[in-house]
């Protein structure tokens, strides 16, 4: 009786992880994530290749992949606003804007998730490549970003506060002049 009992446990124990697993598949709002790939694979990150057809603003931009069009927010780091309704303009938006226009406009990029794959507003939540530079990275080293961590997306938190502080610290960007 008592490996029969053992079994059972064990039966039980990975239909309840199967569940946890399942349910990780949905968004804040409870319905089922549409993105386009799982963020995490056996402990790898994964990642999708993607054509930059705009640039929203220093942190946002708009992508087209195999499935159609997603507008993707850059993990860990937040810009001044230059498009945001009800909000001015504010202080070296339109640079990081224009930088981040340079940067990664009508280029093909990768986009490489962390736990959650959207935001609140259905956006894609990702670190964007350009070859071998993180676009994010980039903007928070040049003084075009601050800092900002949401978990569970913090893989790289670390990383772009020791950047953001150094900017700071040396007055590039929106550190010498906001």
């Amino acid at each position: 009786m008592r490996g029969r009992r053992g079994w059972l446990g064990s039966l039980l124990l990975v239909l309840v992880l199967g569940l946890l697993l399942l349910s990780d598949h949905e968004d804040r709002s409870g319905g089922p994530d549409r993105s386009p790939a799982p963020p995490i694979s056996g402990g790898k990150a994964i990642s999708l290749r993607a054509y930059v057809s705009r640039v929203i603003d220093g942190d946002t931009i708009e992508v087209r992949t195999g499935g159609g069009s997603d507008d993707v927010r850059y993990i860990g780091i937040d810009t001044p606003e230059t498009v945001k309704p009800g909000t001015p303009v504010q202080c070296f938006g339109p640079q990081a804007h224009d930088f981040n226009q340079r940067l990664v406009a009508n280029r093909t990029v990768r986009l490489v998730f962390d736990r959650e794959r959207r935001d609140v507003y259905g956006r894609l939540l990702a670190y964007v490549w350009l070859g071998d530079r993180m676009v994010n990275a980039e903007l928070a080293r040049r003084g075009y970003a601050r800092t900002l961590t949401i978990p569970p997306n913090v893989a790289h938190a670390g990383l772009f506060h020791r950047l953001a502080s150094a900017a700071g610290r040396a007055g590039r960007g929106l550190w010498g002049v906001c």
